[in-house]
């Protein structure tokens, strides 16, 4: 057998045991108490003296402010004539008569549309001369009753006859005012959909007409808000049509009845519109305000830790962290309202509440880590 062949397992066997007496060996030396290792080899502090040389906590903090904060909701809407509607006639005939242009302002009462009256016309003269020949008799009947000739049945009969050729008159003029459309309102009529010559039945759209010298705006709310939403109200309204040019507005109705497959309530604004902007079936985004606080307490929203069913913040007190419960009310732009629980001025912090563990807590603030001022405004005047 070769003796190399043996001499190199021997060399590492001689190897491995020289290195598991130094390791023993190693181990049972004494450690002072700064050498001691940690469970997973991190370096243990020996004393409560050692972490309490470590110094106050370092964190960063954010000022209590007043600010203008405004309570509202978001939504969106249709906009609407203030009146609408689509002329329509009542009896069948065939048009004579346009009297407006496409797109044209009208007035109220004035006559639209005329249809062939020629026999509506003959009729309300051949009623006329009735009941004028009926008028006579009954005016000869009278005095013949009054001198005893005819019975006082007959004269009632005449009566009766000259009755009902004034009804049969205002039924033929009646019948004679429907061949001609007037504007019921004042207004601007669209595009017609007839020309003159044309024949058309009843109930045949001819135009619409609209009035927008001032517009409405329906949009809806959810259920929840209803109780908080009162007539009168302002809103904003801006159209996509229009950017960067709100519209203001107030609540001018609001719908007694939520609907039940939206859980919503139907609201309406009314918007001036003399220049004649806004277009009716525009759609609308309406910011309804419910209310505005001019110095509203707000501290960043960094500040607040829940706990539970609770919100808490760590105060700044004499350069101690002090936990304060509050109550919190509006969020706005990293912003949260404070209800209760800090005044004007508080400091709080912002940034390592993890490593304050109880009220009292030394801290110091961090470099950069300062007061923070509101990101959405100026805070408001004291």
């Amino acid at each position: 057998m070769n003796p190399r062949r043996l001499l190199y397992p021997a060399v590492a066997a001689i190897g491995i045991s020289a290195l598991g007496g130094y390791a023993y060996y190693v181990q049972r030396q004494p450690q002072g108490p700064t050498e001691q290792k940690a469970v997973g080899g991190a370096a243990a502090p020996a004393t409560a003296g050692a972490a309490r040389a470590a110094g106050p906590i370092s964190v960063d903090v954010g000022k209590v402010v007043g600010m203008k904060l405004v309570d509202d909701i978001n939504a969106v809407g249709t906009v609407r004539s203030n009146e609408s509607v689509i002329l329509r006639p009542e009896v069948s005939g065939r048009i004579v008569k346009l009297n407006f242009a496409d797109g044209q302002q009208v007035k109220k009462g004035q006559l639209l549309v005329g249809f062939d009256s020629t026999v509506n016309q003959a009729e309300v003269r051949q009623a006329k001369a009735e009941l004028g020949i009926a008028r006579a008799n009954y005016e000869r009947t009278v005095d013949l009753a009054k001198q005893k000739f005819i019975s006082e049945r007959a004269r009632d009969e005449s009566q009766a006859n000259v009755q009902v050729l004034e009804a049969k008159l205002a039924l033929a003029e009646a019948r004679l005012s429907k061949l001609e459309i007037r504007a019921p309102f004042s207004g601007i009529v669209g595009i017609r959909t007839v020309s003159v010559g044309d024949y058309v039945k009843d109930g045949t759209d001819l135009v619409n007409l609209e009035d927008i010298s001032s517009v409405k705006v329906d949009f809806r709310v959810p259920e929840r808000y209803v109780d908080q939403v009162q007539k009168g109200q302002a809103i904003e309204v801006t159209v996509d049509a229009l950017p960067g040019r709100p519209f203001r507005a107030r609540v001018d109705a609001i719908d007694p009845q939520v609907d039940s497959s939206g859980r919503s309530a139907l609201l309406r604004g009314r918007i001036d519109n003399q220049e004649s902007k806004l277009k009716p079936g525009m759609f609308a985004r309406v910011r309804l305000i419910l209310a505005e606080r001019d110095n509203a307490l707000v501290v960043p929203e960094e500040a607040i830790v829940p706990q539970g069913d609770k919100f808490v913040v760590w105060k700044i007190v004499d350069n101690k962290a002090v936990r304060t419960e509050v109550k919190t009310g509006l969020r706005r732009a990293a912003k949260v309202e404070i209800v209760q629980g800090l005044q004007a001025g508080d400091l709080v912090v912002t940034a390592g509440q993890v490593r304050l563990s109880k009220d009292g807590t030394p801290v110091r603030v961090a470099e950069g880590g300062g007061e923070q001022k509101p990101a959405d405004g100026v805070p408001a005047k004291s």
